[in-house]
Formats: C-alpha cells, structure tokens, sequence
C-alpha cells in the first residue's frame, strides 16, 4: 500500500486554528479559511485530510461538523479527530461525511467502549496512541495516564485497522519525528500506523516513510503553515523510498 502525505486542518469555530503553549489561536495562513487551505492541500496532491475539532476537544462542544461536510465534497477524504471519545461522536462525524474517524486515546481508559466502536464502526475508525515520556498522556484527558506497551498488546487483540501515533511533546513544535516510538508501535500492534508530531522537513517524511510497510502515512500540521514544507514535496519524498 503507499503510503499518505496527510496534512491536518486544525478548526475552532469554523476557522483554522492550533494549540500555543495549551490555547487555542487562530492561523493566519490563507486567511483562516479551512475551505482555502483544503483546496490547496488537494491541488499538491493530498488524499486525505486529518480535520481536528479543537472544540470538541478543549471544550466538549463538536462544533465544526459543518466544516467537515464542506471538506468533504472536495477532492480529498475526509479523516475527523480531536476529542472524539464516544459512539455519538463518531456517528456524527461519519454523518458529516467524514470517511474515518480517529478515537482519541482518552477513550481508552474504556477498553470496552474502545472494543465496541471498533467492532462496530470497522474500518471507519482508527485509535489514537498520545504518547509522552513512554506512557499515553492524552491532550485534554485530564489525568489519564495509561502504559504504553500494555495497551499497545491489548490494541493488538482487537479488530482495529489502523492506530496513530501522536509524539506528543513533538506535535505542533516544528522538531523532528519520533521514529523510534512511531517504528515500536507498529512492531507491538502489527497494524497500519500514522505518524503525527514534529514531521517537519522532506527529511523527515522521507524518514517515517522508511519505517516499514506497516507505517503508511504522516500527519503533517505546522510545517504546510510556517514551514515552508509543500504537500507536493512531502509526496515526492515518501515516493523516494519506494513507499
């Protein structure tokens, strides 16, 4: 399979968004217009778009499924996340258009809740992995900690199709990906991985892609904004290693 350039859509109130040391600022970058920033994601050659409602996240409230119908008729697949953690979240992305929907890992302090929207939902879902310090820290989970391995094993026991791992202390920081971390939770789950947190450069995407077949896709955020990263290159790096 090759492997997915995707690049995120971070959202609050229907405008482009991200977190800064915890808070919610707005993007300046095309003129805070998601619509703008998809059009171009998609002319470079993006499959997919990761849409994150950061209202949903930080504040319990999913206020941007408009935004995700709008995305969602464009030329790319639409990929939800932020904050999702129940089945009516997910229904209601899934509704909105969105092709697959991302369980954020503060939901997996409910193994059993996780077993469900997984049996249910099938490939439409995926699970994310919030890593930090060697244990799952979810953003806006409160006190959730979870260990790392041991729910890894367990993600293994499940029909799960697909896990993304987030680096993170790497996430909107412009460093550089953990591929140690990205490479271990494919090797303990054996399923697809998408790595998001600190891919930055054509180098580094070149280097997640190097991972293995299992790694199949980036996330890339702050580097289309400010990095001067294009989707076009971070394509044409991944198509370098053969992925």
């Amino acid at each position: 399979m090759s492997f997915d350039v995707i690049p995120a859509i971070d959202v609050s109130a229907g405008r482009l968004a991200r977190l800064q040391k915890g808070e919610v600022v707005p993007v300046a970058a095309f003129d805070g217009d998601p619509v703008a920033a998809a059009e171009e994601f998609t002319l470079g050659g993006a499959r997919w778009l990761h849409v994150v409602d950061l209202d949903l996240a930080f504040a319990g409230e999913q206020a941007n499924l408009q935004t995700i119908s709008l995305l969602a008729v464009m030329d790319a697949r639409v990929q939800a996340s932020g904050g999702i953690v129940g089945e009516e979240h997910v229904r209601a992305a899934l509704q909105a258009g969105a092709e697959r929907v991302v369980i954020g890992s503060a939901a997996l302090a409910d193994r059993d809740l996780v077993q469900h929207l997984v049996d249910h939902f099938g490939e439409a879902v995926a699970v994310a992995v919030e890593v930090e310090d060697g244990r799952i820290r979810p953003r806006g989970g409160g006190d959730i900690e979870l260990p790392l391995d041991d729910t890894l094993d367990w993600l293994a026991s499940t029909a799960v199709a697909r896990v993304v791992h987030v680096a993170v202390d790497r996430v909107g920081e412009l460093a550089s990906p953990d591929l140690e971390s990205v490479a271990h939770a494919a090797f303990r789950t054996k399923r697809t991985v998408i790595a998001s947190g600190g891919v930055t450069t054509a180098a580094d995407v070149r280097a997640v892609a190097s991972l293995g077949p299992l790694v199949q896709g980036a996330i890339l955020g702050r580097a289309l904004y400010e990095g001067g990263l294009t989707v076009r290159e971070a394509i044409r790096a991944a198509a370098e290693t053969g992925a």
